[in-house]
């Protein structure tokens, strides 16, 4: 073999690790950034499991008054707001904090197949209101927040008013959501939410003692975090496997028998 040829394969030879090690630096980027990801959502529900963590074995219900559940509240002592159909053959039970950056996380993820297996008498959905956030940092925005989506409630108009909160959610250290005055501008993006009668219920308080009960309720459930997200019982969020389009075949699934 002449010399000029054992250049060009050596030429080649190196070419050729030069790109195997392009291709390796590639995939090691990749992995990083996909377990990085995987962290970040991990620490945010660590996050939230120490809020409930901070919270055990304390008490803080304020004594606001009798228990008044929301206009079609429904479930063990009328703690679920139902969006959906009875008849649908699978049950999506949600809690959630409206101040919880997790919840609305999942929200933003799974909010179109929710509306869309809903809407077609696939899946009912039963949301519970509570109040961690409250109680590891301080003030009162998840309470608030959670009296005023039930006061949607009364008014019919539960789910779109529900995406607005989570669509405006402010930081989670920031307690915007104590203002009642926000809550009802915010329900100026709900057509023929903002009625007088709405606006009472925000500021009375309406559905206080309905809320702590529903955070009383939680906690005794000895659920995690929030969100807690269950079908047929099980825990989905936690499962790291679980995708809107999984989701979605399983309910369908479900809905042909």
């Amino acid at each position: 073999m002449s010399e000029k040829n054992r250049d060009g394969k050596r030429t080649a030879r190196e070419r050729l690790a030069v790109e195997r090690e392009k291709q390796k630096a590639a995939d090691k980027r990749r992995r990083t950034l996909i377990v990085g990801a995987s962290v970040v959502c991990v620490l945010g529900l660590a996050a939230v499991i120490g809020v409930v963590a901070a919270n055990a074995g304390k008490d803080k219900t304020d004594d606001a008054g009798p228990v008044v559940a929301p206009s079609g509240a429904q479930g063990k002592d009328s703690l679920a707001i139902p969006v959906g159909k009875d008849g649908a053959k699978s049950t999506l039970t949600i809690w959630e904090d409206f101040r919880c950056p997790a919840c609305q996380a999942f929200e933003v993820a799974y909010r179109p197949t929710l509306h869309e297996l809903a809407d077609a008498g696939k899946l009912r959905i039963e949301y519970h209101l509570v109040r961690l956030i409250d109680g590891n940092l301080g003030g009162s925005g998840s309470l608030r927040s959670a009296n005023a989506a039930a006061c949607a409630q009364d008014a019919g108009k539960f789910r779109d008013y529900h995406d607005v909160l989570f669509a405006n959610q402010p930081q989670e250290t920031d307690d915007a959501f104590a203002n009642n005055d926000k809550l009802i501008q915010l329900a100026g993006k709900v057509k023929g939410l903002d009625t007088p009668a709405f606006q009472k219920c925000v500021k009375d308080g309406t559905h206080d003692s309905w809320v702590e009960k529903a955070n009383q309720a939680f906690r005794a459930g000895g659920f995690g975090g929030t969100p807690t997200v269950l079908l047929g019982g099980k825990n989905i969020y936690a499962d790291q496997t679980m995708t809107p389009a999984k989701l979605k075949q399983m309910v369908e699934a479900a809905d042909r028998g």
